[in-house]
């Protein structure tokens, strides 16, 4: 899914375009990694045609989410996931995805 949303205060919505992807990621492995930076790429091709900045946001699972979507608890908390993520160097942006429900409005910020 992508949007054009900022980045930052100093940019305005028409120069960046923003990818946003979503996954429990536990027990982060090299698929979980390649999945995201397939995702940074989308953003980087499709904000080259058209000019932008590219920025990848990643919603990572909430514990809770998980228990509700898998039945079960994961095996790595969700505030570790969520650093394990943000230390990508593709990654711009990441959230605890607290919903499914809420997918567009993720989509939306």
């Amino acid at each position: 899914m992508a949007s054009t949303t900022p980045s930052s205060p100093s940019e305005t919505v028409a120069e960046t375009y923003t990818v946003i992807t979503f996954g429990t990621y536990d027990l982060f492995h090299v698929g979980h990694q390649r999945v995201i930076e397939r995702a940074r790429g989308v953003a980087e091709r499709e904000a080259a045609k058209r000019g932008l900045k590219a920025r990848l946001v990643v919603g990572v699972s909430s514990d809770a989410l998980n228990r509700k979507k898998k039945v079960q608890n994961t095996i790595v908390p969700g505030n570790e996931r969520l650093v394990i993520v943000a230390g990508l160097k593709v990654v711009d942006n990441v959230f605890f995805e607290e919903s499914l429900e809420l997918k567009c409005e993720y989509v939306k910020q």
